[in-house]
């Protein structure tokens, strides 16, 4: 039975927080039609809302839906794993290189991923996806990964603050919405977000160079709290599975297909066909450029992260090591 199904079951509220309204492409063409055709069903009510339209902070996140304030959240993970560092293992700054990398990383750790969502925050997994590459997008002259240094970069992740300090920048953690004025103003000199999400945020407006150097993923997930999931009888757990996983799907090849048209609609090139068409200048990195980021990321990024979540979660990582670490090809060394 498909997701507009109707199956004879007590009616089921779910209460659910949607991604930011300005992903447009994610919320209007995959996110909002799903959760209607949830609505549509005989046995369900949903009540859909993105997550800036009520006021929700996605640091927060993780917190609401162990309360059971919402049923369904989008979550981005790196923003919210500040409860648990555990979480933004799944895409730890400088660790794939680029999307079948991330993606072999997450179907790696996704049942660990799922085990430690119930038991910290009540939780159950329902999708996990990426943004796509998160690329750089300043507003002076740079010529590749050594100009960095000096500069204010806007991150949003712990691990991703501490790669661009190891390439000798100052992080400056912002939330989406306060970066366009900050690279306006000049309280960031560069910013990290997915090509499509800073077309979409219209950031080429206060920008003039972009660089193609994917830092992580920016992985998102749609959780449902275990309390809800729980109401449910076994044959809405396995439609409702199903449709989640077409969903995830979904979010996949957004993220394969429309970054690399706002790549090209960013910096003016002719294959521009979805996106926004501005002029940036691209910046052409050389061959040495993802080797340092993959020392800056043995070196600074994983013993950080590694002791933070040792420090919640005994054995984290190890279970990283057997999980993302043997996927993409790194070992944490213990101290």
């Amino acid at each position: 039975m498909g997701i507009g199904g109707a199956v004879q079951a007590a009616e089921i509220n779910l209460r659910v927080v949607g991604n930011y309204s300005g992903n447009r492409i994610h919320v209007e063409e995959v996110e909002r039609p799903f959760f209607e055709a949830l609505d549509a069903r005989e046995d369900m009510r949903v009540t859909y809302n993105t997550m800036d339209s009520i006021g929700v902070d996605a640091a927060d996140a993780l917190r609401r839906v162990r309360s059971g304030t919402f049923d369904v959240m989008s979550v981005q993970i790196g923003m919210a794993s500040r409860d648990d560092p555990f979480f933004e293992g799944i895409d730890l700054a400088g660790v794939s290189q680029n999307l079948d990398e991330q993606r072999a990383a997450v179907d790696a750790i996704r049942e660990r991923f799922d085990e430690r969502l119930q038991e910290r925050f009540n939780a159950k997994l329902m999708t996990l996806w990426p943004f796509g590459p998160q690329m750089l997008y300043c507003n002076a002259e740079i010529g590749g990964v050594d100009d960095l240094d000096g500069k204010r970069v806007r991150v949003f992740t712990p691990s991703m603050s501490r790669l661009v300090e190891g390439l000798g920048a100052t992080p400056v953690t912002l939330q989406f919405s306060e970066v366009y004025m900050a690279l306006q103003r000049g309280v960031a000199d560069c910013a990290v977000t997915a090509p499509t999400a800073g077309n979409n945020g219209k950031w080429p407006e206060v920008t003039s160079h972009f660089m193609p150097l994917p830092l992580s993923y920016s992985v998102q997930g749609h959780f449902m709290n275990l309390d809800t999931w729980n109401r449910l009888d076994e044959a809405q757990q396995q439609e409702l599975t199903a449709a989640f996983a077409e969903m995830e799907e979904q979010m996949w090849r957004v993220a394969y297909e429309v970054n690399d048209d706002a790549i090209a609609c960013n910096t003016g090139q002719p294959e521009c066909e979805q996106h926004t068409a501005y002029d940036m200048t691209l910046v052409e990195l050389n061959g040495d450029s993802g080797a340092l980021i993959r020392e800056v990321t043995d070196r600074a990024v994983l013993p950080v992260w590694a002791e933070s979540c040792e420090q919640q979660y005994d054995g984290c990582g190890e279970i990283w090591n057997q999980t993302v670490g043997a996927s993409a090809g790194y070992t944490i060394q213990s101290r």
